[in-house]
């Protein structure tokens, strides 16, 4: 089945939405992919007819075995170009996510096959994300937002969620990447800044930001 690139961008969306623990509205879809609640509905409306995913009317959009099939062989062609441009052809991990959208439709499986072989069949992205498998499974992760963990406890950052170039900058200035320990010093109240050691040094970073960085115990 030869799809679009809209097709799989819906695809892709709404198994993000899914893998998040939302409901996969037309609301959400729309939102997600900057367009009109009308022009979502449809899309998932021809979906549906393509047997791609399952809808129902106010209850949102859940992906058929081939369409999450289709959705994870993006996911991997986009997070192995991630993992491509870093350590390859040297851009920052916080332009390569902006370049995979251009180039995750593009590419063929032999391509795929061989930058796949080229990075020694990598499990995670720049950021941390879990590669699919060629066979289309997803690793699981076992990890939580910085902001839910105890103090006092070392952890090691596993995944920075948000892709925001702004926000991956900042966190690279101050080291708080996938791979570093850290450990909570002190969380401030009502959802105030936390305070944490990042390999020692003291940093302090917002409740918003805490909740994108999700670390794992050790």
């Amino acid at each position: 089945m030869v799809l679009s690139q809209a097709v799989e961008d819906y695809l892709k969306t709404i198994y993000t939405l899914e893998a998040d623990g939302s409901k996969a509205t037309t609301t959400k879809i729309a939102d997600s992919l900057e367009v009109s609640s009308a022009s979502a509905t449809n899309m998932v409306k021809r979906l549906s007819k393509m047997g791609l995913v399952d809808y129902e009317s106010y209850k949102g959009a859940s992906l058929t075995k081939s369409g999450k099939k289709i959705a994870l062989e993006i996911i991997r062609h986009h997070r192995l170009l991630e993992l491509y441009l870093l350590e390859v052809m040297g851009y920052s991990w916080d332009e390569v996510h902006e370049e995979a959208e251009k180039l995750e439709h593009h590419i063929s499986e032999r391509f795929e096959d061989k930058i796949a072989k080229l990075l020694d069949d990598p499990t995670h992205d720049p950021h941390g994300d879990p590669i699919p498998t060629k066979e289309g499974l997803m690793p699981e992760m076992n990890a939580q937002p910085l902001n839910k963990v105890d103090m006092e406890e070392e952890y090691m950052v596993s995944r920075v969620k948000d892709q925001d170039p702004e926000l991956l900058r900042y966190l690279g200035k101050i080291g708080l990447l996938p791979g570093i320990k850290i450990k909570v010093k002190e969380k401030a109240p009502f959802e105030g800044p936390i305070t944490l050691l990042v390999e020692k040094e003291e940093q302090v970073i917002g409740h918003e930001v805490a909740r994108n960085i999700f670390v794992a115990e050790l």
